[in-house]
């Protein structure tokens, strides 16, 4: 057991009890920051989150809240992608497969800050108004953005959780709230269950560092869930969105 990293699961459970904004955010850009190698920070989060997620997606399919359909579609993007981003990540030498994941990284981690800036209720009034057109074309566009996520997820393992329910949201914006939670857990789970055996077959998954995370996580999630309402939700979002934003350009800044 290491201190240290079961301290980092039971804050980051604790934050994603309280927000709901998915580990991966938080524990690739720590890890990486601790001197972890970003490709190890990676594998390791999208072991560590497949195994979290699964239960969450239970969860989800006992309260009735889960839209198999949708999560469907979006695997049927993502999951051949994630397979795409692993073989092109397999023949990419050491040095420059560092870089590639430091870099994506650092733009997933700004992408997600600006989603909790920007709100889902600003993205759903946005898309509310173009319905028609967004209707019209939902089914490719589902699939189109799980293969953005698909790569995104797989380089840094950021997406699958607060930037993918924005994108759902602006894709489904009649949506029920718990059915887009419910909807973009269940199509995480083949998507870092995917992810990370690709990153198990490319030696990046630390299986002791996923241990010492989950042993903090899950009653960090118990306690955060606990604590959630009692803390200003848009005010831990920003403070959230403000950390993820230095952690990103300081990733940024060290990829250049």
């Amino acid at each position: 057991m290491e201190p240290a990293f079961v301290v980092l699961g039971l804050v980051v459970g604790t934050l994603v009890g309280m927000t709901g904004v998915g580990a991966g955010s938080l524990v690739t850009p720590a890890l990486a920051m601790s001197g972890v190698p970003a490709a190890v920070a990676v594998g390791t989060d999208l072991a560590y989150a497949a195994i979290s997620k699964s239960f969450g997606a239970l969860v989800h399919r006992a309260q009735r809240t889960l839209d198999l359909r949708v999560a469907g579609l979006l695997a049927a993007g993502s999951v051949p992608a994630a397979a795409l981003t692993i073989a092109a990540l397999a023949a990419t030498g050491a040095h420059a497969k560092s870089a590639v994941i430091t870099g994506f990284l650092a733009v997933a981690l700004i992408l997600t800050a600006l989603a909790l800036l920007v709100g889902r209720a600003r993205v759903a009034a946005l898309a509310t108004r173009y319905e028609s057109r967004i209707g019209a074309l939902r089914t490719p566009l589902t699939v189109a953005a799980g293969a953005g996520l698909g790569v995104l997820v797989t380089v840094s393992s950021v997406g699958a959780g607060a930037l993918g329910a924005v994108i759902l949201v602006a894709l489904y914006p009649n949506m029920p709230a718990a059915r887009i939670a419910g909807v973009d857990i269940a199509h995480a789970v083949p998507l870092t269950f995917v992810a990370g055996l690709g990153h198990l077959w490319l030696g990046t998954v630390d299986f002791a560092l996923v241990g010492n995370l989950l042993a903090g996580s899950v009653p960090g999630i118990v306690a955060g869930s606990l604590l959630a309402g009692r803390v200003s939700d848009s005010l831990l979002r920003r403070l959230l969105a403000l950390v993820l934003l230095y952690a990103g350009a300081r990733l940024a800044y060290a990829s250049f």
